[in-house]
C-alpha cells in the first residue's frame, strides 16, 4: 500500500507578526517502494495545525492538489495549502 511523507519541511507565507491570517503549504510524496506511512503524514499535518493553534490560529480552510510526479515507481506529490485565521 502507497504511503505519503514530506518531500520537504512546510513552507510558511512571509509576513508579519500580529498577522490575521497565515498560509502554511506541506508537500506530501507518495512512495511507492520502500518505507512510508499514510499515519506518518496525518502526524506530520497534525503537528502543523497544533503549532499554529498553540500560537493563537484555527484552521480555517485546508485545499489539496497534486503537484506533478517522480515518474516511474517514485510517486506522486500532493500540496495541502493551509490558510489558518487568529482566534481574537
Amino acid at each position: 500500500m502507497a504511503g505519503f511523507g514530506f518531500d520537504a519541511e512546510a513552507i510558511r507565507a512571509s509576513g508579519r507578526n500580529g498577522d490575521m491570517y497565515v498560509v502554511i503549504q506541506v508537500v506530501l510524496t507518495e512512495k511507492l517502494i520502500g518505507t512510508g506511512s499514510g499515519v506518518s503524514s496525518l502526524t506530520n499535518l497534525q503537528r502543523t495545525i497544533n503549532d499554529q493553534a498553540a500560537k493563537g490560529y484555527r484552521l480555517h480552510t485546508i485545499t489539496t492538489t497534486s503537484s506533478g510526479s517522480k515518474g516511474f515507481l517514485g510517486g506522486d506529490k500532493i500540496q495541502a495549502t493551509m490558510v489558518f485565521e487568529k482566534v481574537v
